[in-house]
């Protein structure tokens, strides 16, 4: 039996240039997928804002607020309550809703009570969201939450 396939030199280097090749643009293609997605960083200076985050997360782990939030026909509602079931009532609450890996969907929300509950029409598509609430509880309190959920 004879072999009929010889390896030669410039077969190595074709499959070694090919090889390579395919590496360096799917490389170059995720690349540039991140840091075309990626919005910025979340705060200035992580090192300054970690100076008072236990004290901050200790004052809003007291409030016990639980929010959790549900969407449908076009309105999010946010439901947000103290532990004894009350609606949380701050003093300031800003909302908005994203995608967590881009900003061309952000949406601020001007939320409204409405029997109870936080509500604000949104315009979504299907996927991964994130609702980042920001507010004052009424005693002072900084009150910062991120909700992420699917919508189908």
């Amino acid at each position: 039996m004879t072999n009929t396939h010889v390896l030669t030199g410039s077969k190595v280097l074709m499959v070694f240039l090919v090889f390579f090749g395919v590496m360096l643009v799917v490389n170059l293609v995720l690349a540039w997928k991140a840091v075309s997605t990626f919005p910025g960083l979340e705060v200035s200076s992580s090192y300054a804002d970690s100076q008072d985050f236990d004290v901050r997360r200790r004052a809003q782990e007291a409030l016990a607020w639980h929010a959790s939030v549900e969407v449908e026909g076009g309105v999010l509602t946010l439901h947000l309550n103290t532990p004894d079931g009350a609606v949380a009532r701050p003093a300031q609450l800003d909302a908005l809703l994203t995608r967590p890996t881009n900003r061309r969907e952000d949406q601020v929300l001007d939320l409204v009570l409405v029997d109870g509950d936080y509500q604000a029409p949104v315009v979504m598509g299907e996927g991964l969201w994130r609702l980042r609430l920001t507010g004052i509880a009424q005693d002072g309190t900084a009150y910062r939450h991120n909700l992420t959920f699917r919508q189908n």
